[in-house]
């Protein structure tokens, strides 16, 4: 069985953190409607969700993502490299508690969950604004034990590892080669984002669906024309607050 934590789009999204975007009026009610429809893709491709309430106070925490990475064996709660954003990983990490054992990322390091990309046993983890070098050290001591291998990749003006790198297959990543030096994956078959679509390297894989966003169309032409099973979902209105599909739910198997 697969669970899924998702969390409702806060009132205060409009003061979310940004990085590499202009700030843009983000419809509420939009935003609300679109993540249940991203919810409902979660539902279908058969995960059983765990739905937390939205927090006022805490305008990026709809990106549960950042809040934990969670293997099979234990649950890592991160500190995330923005200050306003550290008070999301309580209830997560309450949330997550019945089904693994937690262990924590402590200050001085930090590290976002977008940042960490798992392969098989391996955690590629980009070395961001948001992730630094001693969170990445505290990871590998804290999976080493599992049998989890960590490689550090450096990353190009995006946000985090996964807006220039996700999973799409076994063998298979989609990738941005201008935001990440795509050798580090020569052991995985590419698929690239379409030249025109810079931001369309953000995709949800669970089991054989691929959850993606319905504006890079371009770019799904090359998922499909991989034979795989994509699910579009509209992102546009998180996608102002540098969200993207990964960002808004923690999937783990039970």
């Amino acid at each position: 069985m697969l669970f899924a934590i998702t969390r409702d789009v806060s009132p205060a999204i409009g003061n979310c953190e940004l990085t590499h975007m202009a700030r843009e009026t983000i419809d509420l009610h939009r935003a609300r409607l679109q993540h249940r429809q991203y919810e409902q893709r979660l539902k279908e491709a058969g995960c059983q969700l765990i739905q937390l309430t939205a927090d006022p106070d805490l305008p990026d925490s709809v990106f549960v993502e950042d809040t934990a990475i969670v293997l099979d064996e234990i649950g890592i709660i991160t500190r995330p490299g923005v200050e306003s954003r550290r008070a999301e990983t309580d209830s997560v990490a309450q949330a997550l508690t019945p089904y693994r054992r937690l262990v924590y990322i402590r200050a001085p390091g930090t590290l976002d969950g977008g940042d960490v990309l798992r392969v098989g046993n391996s955690l590629y983890v980009g070395r961001s604004a948001r992730s630094n070098t001693d969170g990445i050290d505290q990871l590998r001591r804290l999976v080493s034990p599992n049998g989890y291998s960590v490689v550090p990749v450096d990353l190009r003006d995006c946000l985090h590892l996964k807006s220039a790198v996700t999973q799409v297959a076994e063998d298979m990543l989609l990738v941005n080669r201008h935001w990440v030096d795509a050798r580090v994956f020569s052991s995985m078959r590419l698929v690239e984002v379409h030249e025109s679509e810079p931001f369309a390297a953000n995709a949800l894989r669970i089991v054989d669906t691929v959850i993606y966003p319905d504006a890079f169309i371009r770019t799904r032409d090359r998922l499909e024309a991989q034979d795989l099973n994509v699910c579009t979902v509209d992102a546009s209105e998180l996608a102002k607050a540098e969200g993207g599909v990964t960002c808004c739910s923690l999937i783990f198997p039970v």
